[in-house]
This record gives C-alpha cells, sequence and structure tokens, in this order.
C-alpha cells in the first residue's frame, strides 16, 4: 500500500503517511485512551508553503478554530475564555468546569517559569532580527515542572526556526516535533497552525514563508477514525489556498494580530469528515 505520489503538496504528504501507518502500524497499541490505535513511529513530513497555505483539501477544516487556538496560545492564557468568546469549542474536553487547562503551550511559550517569565516567542522573533543565521532559534513547550498542572501534556513539544539567505529568496522555515500526533483529527490542525505562526513571524521579520517540516514520534490513526481515513486518502486534492496578512499598525508584535488581519483566500475543499476526539 505504499504511496507513489511524490512531491510537497501538503495533501499528498498526509496521504503518504496515512498509508504508511495503515499497512505498516501496529494495530490495537494499548494507550491512554479508551480507543485503540493504528500507530508508527518516527516520521518525517516536509511541506513547501511557497506552492501555497498548507490547509487540506481532502477534508473541509474549521479555519476559524484553527485562527483562534493559535491566537490563543499567542495570548499565554491558561483558561478558555477567549476561545468560548469566539465560540471555539475544540479544547472544551480538557477545561474545567471554570476553563482553566493550566500551564499549556501558549503559557510556556509566553512566560515558561512563574518564578522567572521567560517569553521565548518573543526572544525568538527579536533574534531573527539581530542575529537571524542563530542555531538557537527554538521555543520550547515541554516544562517537565510543570507537566503534572497541564490539562494535556503538549504532544507538539517545541519548535525552531531557520533563516535563509537573500539567495535562497529570505526565506522563513520552521521545523516542528511531535511526540505525539493523532493523525485525523489533531495534525491538519498543528500543520495548519504552524503554517500560520510562520507566516506571522515571516510577516514580522521582513521574510517570506518557506519549508514546514513536521517530526512525529508517535504517529496514530484511531480505530473508529479508520472509515474517515479511507474516504479522505480515496479523494483527489484541490489547488492550496494563499494566505494574505494585514499590517495591524506601525511596528506590531505578535500579540497584536487580531482574526480579521488574517485572511485565507481561494479555499477549495471537499466535504467535512467528523470524528470523535479521544479524551
Amino acid at each position: 500500500m505504499k504511496s507513489v505520489r511524490l512531491g510537497h503538496n501538503v495533501d499528498w504528504a498526509y496521504v503518504n503517511l496515512c498509508e504508511h501507518i495503515l499497512a505498516e502500524g501496529q494495530v490495537h497499541r494499548e494507550n491512554r485512551t479508551s480507543v485503540a490505535t493504528y500507530s508508527s513511529f518516527g516520521h518525517h513530513m516536509r511541506i513547501d508553503m511557497t506552492q501555497g497555505f498548507p490547509l487540506l483539501t481532502t477534508k473541509k477544516l474549521h479555519w476559524k478554530s484553527i485562527v483562534h487556538e493559535l491566537l490563543w496560545m499567542i495570548s499565554g492564557a491558561q483558561n478558555i475564555d477567549y476561545l468560548k468568546a469566539n465560540g471555539v469549542t475544540i479544547w472544551d474536553e480538557w477545561a474545567t468546569s471554570s476553563g482553566y487547562v493550566g500551564p499549556m503551550y501558549g503559557y510556556q511559550w509566553r512566560k515558561w517559569s512563574a518564578r522567572l517569565p521567560v517569553d521565548q516567542l518573543q526572544n525568538v522573533i527579536d533574534a531573527i532580527k539581530i542575529d537571524p543565521w542563530s542555531r538557537r532559534l527554538v521555543v520550547n513547550a515541554w516544562n517537565a515542572a510543570d507537566l503534572q498542572h497541564m490539562a494535556l501534556m503538549p504532544c507538539h513539544v517545541m519548535y525552531q526556526f531557520y533563516v535563509r539567505p537573500a539567495c535562497q529568496q529570505n526565506a522563513l522555515d520552521c521545523q516542528v516535533y511531535m511526540r505525539s500526533a493523532d493523525v485525523f483529527l489533531g495534525l491538519p490542525f498543528n500543520i495548519a497552525s504552524y503554517a500560520l505562526l510562520t507566516h506571522l513571524v515571516a510577516h514580522l521579520t521582513g521574510l517570506v514563508p518557506g519549508t514546514l517540516s513536521i517530526a512525529i514520534g508517535d504517529a496514530h490513526i484511531y480505530e473508529n477514525h479508520l472509515d474517515q481515513v479511507l474516504t479522505q486518502i480515496g479523494r483527489k486534492p484541490f489547488p492550496l489556498p494563499t494566505l494574505q496578512i494585514d499590517d495591524p499598525g506601525n511596528e506590531p508584535k505578535i500579540d497584536d494580530f487580531r482574526y480579521e488581519h488574517i485572511h485565507l483566500i481561494d479555499y477549495k475543499s471537499h466535504g467535512k469528515l467528523a470524528g470523535k476526539v479521544a479524551v
């Protein structure tokens, strides 16, 4: 069941991963949820963002949720009040009755430690401007001291930026490491989210989005998503959409972006495929 489709288009990269898991993944692997998975370990996706914005077209994705989730993470919040105010429910299953999820992704990106706060994301943006060839353009979400206080331990653990020189279009690349990827529900969101983050950081630093690389540890398909995945990988992809970002003001910062500054253009996709999240 090996795919012969090559290239960096996100839909084909995603199909290749799904087909590999279904052909070679371990069946009925135990995990923290009550739903068994097809699982395979150690994968790498490489997506050329110059071909278009990498939002899967083989099923319709909820763009509003993707954008608001990223803006929520960028804010560093420990509750889902912002998401609820904008009609986004994707974190409801993990939040307490008061909306608390703990020091998760955004908190670690922007504050890291309550005792000695570190704004990793802003530090990296500043470093790109003054030392673009640095090998330390890294943001880490896996804070071992805070894991027990998180509603869900980070799946996308860290990311690193890489600036290419003018002879390579002054491109900004991003590589993400995911210790765990729910391939049907979570991974399409993660791809789009980190592509959007790269676009925002590129906008702030005078660069253009280049390549998005995603390294995955445990890549898995839940058994109750199998029929949906088989339907999805049988669909022919549409051309990718493009992204337009409005400047949020003079000397903008990452916190200044709002939903209305981000425009997805010409997104055409197949219909929605629903699946129940394993909590």
